[in-house]
């Protein structure tokens, strides 16, 4: 009962950050990189964890299923985190990102890293998977903390971006939060209280598309077993800076390593 008053006292405030939210996704996205000062486990961005025990199910995964020889598209790639620890295990990696600040931030946090590079690009457009193969070629896809922040119908889009890209010897690589709960039990769990809510997310509250939840239930509407072979999934903890002390914050997740039919 005291979980569901405190829901009840954060609502006011919670509904006052989320009113800036641009409704425009690519909108919300550039402004909220675009105002990004810091990154890493002290910085502002509440999924940009030093990578640790959370790639290891990804690892183990990749060594089994995708072909070391192909290069990676990382879609949502951010600052670059993710595509730099997918650069050791694969001979060229693109990272791509709806926000030009991103894009850039990337570019600077990745200098001196040879096999990546960083474009702007939203896959949630029609036809931008069939542009980008056209280009590349056949490629493994790394999709970290992107569908749940869509909404269905660019959810579909995206899966069906990602079929043209993989062609016929790619596989994708998703992974996502799955916290079940409702939006305020989810704060709760990041350490938001009545009058307190940690810095990097009340910054995401303010800034991005309310996130929903992503398990094997959304996965097959966005991206359906006609389509796609579920090569293995299962659930995942998802790393995100530390909100209060130095222990990083573990979300609820879900991947999948899919291969087209």
């Amino acid at each position: 009962m005291l979980r569901i008053v405190d829901q009840l006292r954060m609502v006011p405030e919670v509904a006052r950050l989320a009113v800036r939210t641009p409704r425009n996704a690519a909108v919300a996205w550039e402004g909220y990189w675009s105002r990004v000062r810091t990154t890493g486990p002290a910085g502002e961005v509440l999924w940009d964890a030093e990578i640790g025990a959370e790639a290891e199910p990804y690892a183990a995964v990749m060594d089994e299923y995708m072909d070391p020889s192909m290069p990676v598209i990382d879609v949502g790639c951010g600052n670059g985190r993710w595509t730099r620890w997918l650069s050791r295990r694969f001979p060229q990696v693109l990272g791509v990102d709806v926000s030009a600040s991103a894009v850039q931030r990337a570019g600077d946090e990745s200098e001196g890293v040879r096999s990546v590079a960083y474009r702007t690009l939203d896959l949630t457009v029609p036809g931008a998977g069939r542009l980008l193969r056209a280009e590349c070629g056949d490629c493994h896809v790394f999709v970290r903390g992107v569908f749940h922040v869509l909404r269905p119908k660019q959810r579909e889009q995206l899966g069906r971006n990602l079929r043209d890209l993989v062609g016929a010897r790619g596989r994708v690589l998703l992974t996502e939060t799955n916290y079940r709960g409702n939006p305020l039990s989810y704060m709760q769990s990041l350490g938001a209280r009545p009058g307190s809510i940690p810095a990097p997310l009340r910054r995401a509250i303010g800034g991005i598309p309310v996130p929903g939840h992503f398990g094997p239930v959304e996965r097959r509407a966005a991206l359906p077993d006609s389509i796609w072979t579920v090569l293995a999934d299962g659930p995942v903890l998802i790393e995100a800076v530390p909100m209060s002390g130095r222990t990083t914050t573990s979300i609820p997740g879900y991947f999948a390593m899919l291969g087209s039919r």
